[in-house]
């Protein structure tokens, strides 16, 4: 690697999709977070006639620009990036870019922090394909495009599941028998790790603390939502588990529910396993329960008096303020709770609701600052709370690109 590779290209693979970010960590490292980020682009629809690219040279100021058409598969998809990125001089071939860094959803147990990709870890990865049938060979496809493209780069895994991997067993392991469990990797291992790691931590900055002084709680509210108790900067509990199904009401998943309603769908419903997959994973949730899974739409339908959007979302608040009560007894003091993510950010009706009568915990929202709209970190709480509540902006392309860079520059 050159002195001057200070750049990381942050790729998002999903089954028919890739995200990706070119970020410049010299920048970053200055607190000039805008200044980084040299591109940004999406392609979509992957293997369609409709295939999209849209990509922003942020570095030039330029514009945005879209192509359509079809674009086969995942190689064509990142040669078509590569091009796009060689127009604005930003290409593969330069010797400014240090890494690819790649999110990973599924990382299992072994790996707790970024890893360089060879081999053995390509294939490990591949072995967890069971655990996340969605997300890994999707990350897979991703990881082998890229080698083939830049075989002399350092690739980078980001694992999802990495922050979380400091909890306690007593929060990780479900109460089934011991030996089925271990021989089919079945335990809790949570997701959204990489957008927590850098709210926690985001959040300590915006208290004026170090991570090591402060217990966070986390809600990545998003289509798909995640809650997660940090104490000191580790994770200590949170709320998906061997599979995003757990945990919070979502957009289309149902969260939290008794396992034993499969079985009964088994029996009484007739319904085979792929369909109750299918109808908890993507047919429940807020879209189950009244038909949308936007909560700006189901913001709009209460104001008019809708009472299935206004049911929905109870339910989905009920099961926040489950989980605030849940996590502030596993922590057993809470100095701040952080909301980040789509809804989390940008929905004041559900920072209000999540945390109005929870005074007693400390908690507490001020309606004029909840109100505001911002890009930054900022506080939504009264001064006299006890536990501040803070909006927290995610960025989990800067995280793993920090985590990437800073693998790549110590060896």
């Amino acid at each position: 690697m050159t002195a001057n590779a200070t750049r990381v290209l942050v790729l998002n693979s999903g089954s028919s999709s890739v995200k990706y970010q070119l970020l410049d960590m010299e920048k970053a490292a200055d607190g000039d977070t805008a200044g980084a980020r040299l591109a940004v682009g999406l392609v979509e629809r992957i293997g369609e006639a409709t295939s999209r690219l849209a990509h922003t040279p942020l570095a030039a100021g330029g514009a945005t620009r879209e192509t359509t058409g079809p674009i086969a598969d995942h190689q064509a998809a990142l040669k078509a990036v590569a091009d796009e990125l060689a127009a604005d001089g930003l290409g593969l071939d330069s010797p400014e870019l240090a890494a690819i860094g790649h999110r990973v959803v599924h990382g299992g147990l072994k790996f707790t922090a970024p890893t360089v990709i060879d081999a053995a870890v390509l294939k490990e990865i591949e072995r967890l394909v069971p655990v996340a049938p969605l997300h890994n060979p999707a990350n897979i496809i991703g990881i082998r495009t890229a080698q083939a493209l830049r075989p002399d780069l350092p690739q980078v895994a980001v694992f999802d599941t990495a922050f979380h991997t400091t909890m306690p067993e007593s929060a990780a392991r479900y109460a089934i028998d011991v030996e089925t469990a271990d021989a089919h990797r079945i335990r809790r291992y949570g997701f959204h790790g990489t957008s927590h790691a850098y709210v926690s931590r985001r959040t300590a900055e915006l208290l004026g603390k170090a991570p090591e002084e402060v217990n966070v709680i986390v809600l990545h509210l998003g289509n798909g939502a995640s809650a997660s108790a940090v104490q000191g900067g580790r994770c200590v509990d949170t709320s998906m588990g061997l599979t995003p199904l757990e945990g919070l009401v979502m957009g289309t998943r149902s969260g939290d529910i008794d396992p034993a309603v499969t079985f009964h769908l088994k029996r009484v419903a007739g319904m085979s396993a792929d369909e109750i997959d299918e109808l908890l994973n993507k047919k429940s949730g807020l879209l189950g329960l009244c038909g949308d899974n936007d909560m700006r739409e189901i913001r709009r339908r209460i104001d008019e008096g809708d009472e299935r959007a206004a049911l929905a979302f109870d339910i989905y608040i009920h099961r926040l303020k489950k989980y605030l009560g849940a996590y502030t007894a596993i922590l057993g003091k809470v100095d701040a709770v952080a909301f980040t993510a789509g809804v989390g950010e940008n929905a004041a009706p559900v920072r209000a609701a999540a945390v109005a009568g929870l005074e007693e915990l400390g908690m507490a929202v001020d309606a004029s600052l909840n109100a505001v709209r911002s890009d930054e970190p900022r506080l939504i709480s009264p001064d006299y709370a006890r536990v501040a509540v803070a909006v927290v902006p995610t960025d989990e392309e800067l995280e793993i690109a920090r985590q990437t860079y800073a693998l790549v520059t110590a060896s």
